[in-house]
């Protein structure tokens, strides 16, 4: 479950926790019950870590076991709480993100095309960009206009990794029937 908002003006504490998985490390940040930001090492703007609530060890147990079962190629989609933050264009962006599926891909021009209203492809990746909840909203799924890698937060060798990881599952499946 994906929800978008604008930034609260108040909220609930926050809570972070360092996950170990197949990719790194990832810091997992909630509030309020939900995944509020995942990010890896050196992620592209990432917020100030004093925003991200108190560390902890416990209460972080749902979103290891999905990110693990996604990671291992168990699972396609997610089913947990995800709220993001961001301004009325990326929470735009990001929605028309989670709905590229599994294993597919979409180009900056073509979410632009999407959006309509005159907005650029330049303007699309900038959103991209700012998403605070990577492989939840599955911005690794966006491409170059050729097809070609570009910009991933957490790292193009990542970006490669989840896409192969998406496809190997995706026609595996496809095999099956």
């Amino acid at each position: 479950m994906i929800t978008m908002s604008e930034p609260p003006v108040s909220a609930g504490a926050a809570a972070y926790a360092t996950i170990q998985s197949s990719l790194g490390d990832l810091t997992v940040v909630t509030r309020d019950g939900a995944v509020t930001g995942l990010y890896f090492p050196h992620h592209w703007h990432m917020p100030d870590r004093a925003g991200f609530g108190q560390y902890r060890e416990e209460g972080f147990d749902e979103v290891r076991k999905q990110l693990g079962e996604y990671l291992a190629g168990q699972r396609r989609d997610f089913d947990m709480p995800v709220e993001a933050s961001g301004n009325p264009l990326q929470q735009r962006v990001w929605d028309l993100i989670t709905r590229i599926p599994y294993g597919e891909t979409a180009s900056y021009g073509e979410l632009a095309g999407e959006l309509g209203g005159g907005i650029t492809p330049q303007e699309v990746g900038a959103a991209v960009g700012r998403n605070p909840v990577c492989i939840l909203i599955p911005c690794h799924r966006v491409m170059g206009a050729s097809g070609s890698l570009t910009g991933y937060a957490g790292g193009l060798r990542r970006k490669r990794a989840l896409l192969d990881l998406e496809q190997n599952v995706a026609s595996r499946s496809a095999r099956l029937f």
